[in-house]
């Protein structure tokens, strides 16, 4: 084999590398609840938020598969958490909130406090212990 052979292997190998390490850390990155700093505050009625209490607010969609993981997710903390109210909110049927939210992929989650003020957000499957913690300061 010749050396021109073996440095292109050697950059393909190097490539696939890398290509593995970025698809790892995204996939890490994937469904973490992230605090918003000065998040913005919405119409509570226009989006159909609880003003007793925080809100669960995930973007969906029929054809998204992780959705519905997400869907069971949400369910199971909010059985556990009776003060959080849940709002799934389908993209197909209302791009325009969707477009004000910034939602690039499904699914998205957001959690409001009591004001309508955004606190987290999520690209992702977020986790239940993940919900939760997010959730716990929001109810004392």
């Amino acid at each position: 084999m010749s050396a021109s052979w073996v440095a292109v292997i050697a950059v393909l190998i190097a490539a696939f590398g890398v290509a593995f390490v970025v698809g790892k850390l995204l996939t890490l990155r994937a469904g973490l609840m992230t605090a918003t700093v000065d998040g913005p505050v919405v119409d509570a009625d226009e989006l159909g938020l609880s003003r007793t209490g925080p809100t669960i607010v995930h973007f969906g969609a029929v054809w998204c598969g992780p959705c519905a993981a997400l869907r069971r997710i949400v369910d199971q903390v909010c059985a556990e958490l009776p003060a959080v109210a849940h709002v799934e909110i389908d993209l197909d049927v209302n791009p325009e909130a969707a477009r004000r939210l910034s939602v690039l992929s499904l699914p998205t989650t957001f959690i409001f406090d009591a004001e309508g003020r955004q606190q987290y957000r999520a690209a992702g499957v977020p986790t239940a212990a993940d919900l939760r913690s997010a959730l716990q300061p929001l109810l004392a």
